[in-house]
């Protein structure tokens, strides 16, 4: 029945099931289109609202899911919705009134603890979504909700603090790497490649990557000119240095493999893309940054 316990949590697994359907066919993001033929108990209840930045569903109480928009910069977001000084991530309200109705519906979801997704931008009308999550408390002053990405780091907020802040950080940022940067890095890289490996050109979004041109251990971001598209093969190959790329975007195996003579594998995956070009997106700011790129193939180049 509408509006009771049993409900609401039966449509919102059903949702997650949905949605991760559809994941399987996309390789992660989504649009609009793909989540608004959502129906449950013969009800469409589409799970994303494409004017409203919090979708509550006339069939519950509370909110089912919230959205922050691409953006080329973070600044040029209408909202900030970055970590506190705890690590936690926060997710401003509608406005500033707090009683308006997405408001209201997001503060439902936090008070009954219902889990919800977070359709996160990463080109204009592609998202990103990350479910479930939930809201662990509220900060009216600075008008906006705390998130917690994965239940363990929710249940940390009522026991952390009062331990130790500074593990309660710690947890909040590894969460956040392994939930949020990491897959929204590699969907956005995708994205501006097309969805194909910029060395070989493979479609597969399944076994595609998002290669890191500076690593995180050397404290590369999480950005798209810090990253190129790149089937498994060539991701493995440009992480140990068997295959580079050049500052002119040419590709460039390893000596030592060009004398070797292991099979069809090697020659075709490897030795005859050595001085080809990679494919780079067509915006200029996707491109992969030339002093990054300058910077590990002077690694690769030590290892040659």
């Amino acid at each position: 029945m509408w509006g009771d316990d049993d409900y609401d949590e039966r449509l919102r697994t059903s949702a997650f099931a949905f949605l991760r359907v559809i994941q399987l066919r996309t390789g992660g993001p989504v649009r609009f289109a793909d989540v608004s033929e959502f129906r449950f108990d013969g009800v469409r209840v589409p799970l994303m609202d494409p004017q409203r930045g919090i979708r509550k569903p006339r069939v519950l109480d509370a909110a089912l899911s919230f959205r922050t928009v691409h953006a080329a910069r973070p600044d040029q977001r209408p909202y900030d919705d970055s970590p506190g000084l705890d690590g936690y991530l926060r997710y401003k309200w509608r406005g500033t009134d707090v009683d308006h109705p997405e408001n209201r519906a997001l503060r439902r979801a936090l008070v009954e603890q219902r889990p919800l997704i977070w359709f996160q931008g990463i080109d204009v009308g592609t998202y990103l979504p990350i479910f479930p999550v939930w809201l662990v408390d509220e900060e009216p002053v600075s008008h906006q909700f705390v998130v917690g990405l994965d239940l363990e780091q929710a249940q940390r907020w009522t026991t952390d603090g009062a331990i130790d802040l500074a593990l309660r950080r710690r947890y909040a940022e590894r969460v956040i790497h392994d939930r949020l940067h990491q897959p929204l890095f590699r969907a956005r890289v995708l994205s501006a490649y097309g969805g194909r490996c910029a060395v070989c050109r493979l479609g597969h979004s399944q076994l595609l990557d998002a290669a890191h041109i500076r690593s995180d251990a050397d404290g590369g971001e999480p950005i798209v000119p810090n990253g190129i598209s790149m089937c498994k093969i060539h991701h493995a190959a440009y992480d140990a240095d068997i295959m580079g790329v050049d500052p002119d975007y040419r590709v460039r195996i390893r000596s030592d493999v060009l004398e070797e003579s292991d099979g069809p594998t090697l020659r075709y995956a490897l030795q005859e893309l050595n001085n080809s070009k990679i494919h780079t997106p067509s915006r200029r700011v996707a491109k992969p940054d030339r002093d990054l790129i300058s910077e590990r193939f002077e690694r690769f180049m030590a290892a040659s």
